[in-house]
């Protein structure tokens, strides 16, 4: 009975010290409670090449966010890719926007990183699935 009790305890150390170990290895910031976020990538549906992403941020009223630093990273879905990395410059009051390249086709996530003039820090992920490996229009 007491080896049992001593694996049983083993596996809940463990258990416990990986889930540590994940959570410390989740990037600081994160969505923030009253700020909005909004990102649209052109062309739509996007392909290869070169893209447009506009990231518009608003406070809970719908007011918009003026004077953010912005940076953006495109990731694919999978490992073994080098991130895209871009910073976005603000074109309108709270909207901004940056040249971003999809290198390959397949499922990518674009990280919004973003110091606001307040001084928090926001962290935003955005899934953009089925990025097309197709480049340009096609010809009939």
């Amino acid at each position: 009975m007491g080896s049992a009790n001593r694996s049983t305890q083993t596996w809940i150390w463990l258990g416990l010290w990986v889930f540590l170990v994940l959570a410390g290895c989740r990037r600081g910031g994160g969505d923030l409670e009253g700020v909005n976020v909004d990102l649209v990538v052109t062309p739509d549906p996007p392909h290869i090449g070169p893209a447009t992403v506009v990231v518009t941020l608003s406070d809970s009223e719908g007011q918009p966010i003026r004077g953010a630093e912005m940076s953006l990273e495109g990731n694919m879905n999978h490992a073994g890719m080098v991130p895209v990395l871009a910073e976005a410059s603000e074109v309108a009051p709270g909207r901004y926007a940056a040249a971003l390249e999809f290198t390959m086709g397949g499922d990518w996530f674009i990280l919004v990183q973003a110091r606001l003039p307040d001084g928090r820090s926001l962290e935003h992920q955005v899934d953009v699935p089925g990025v097309d490996a197709f480049c340009g229009t096609p010809v009939p």
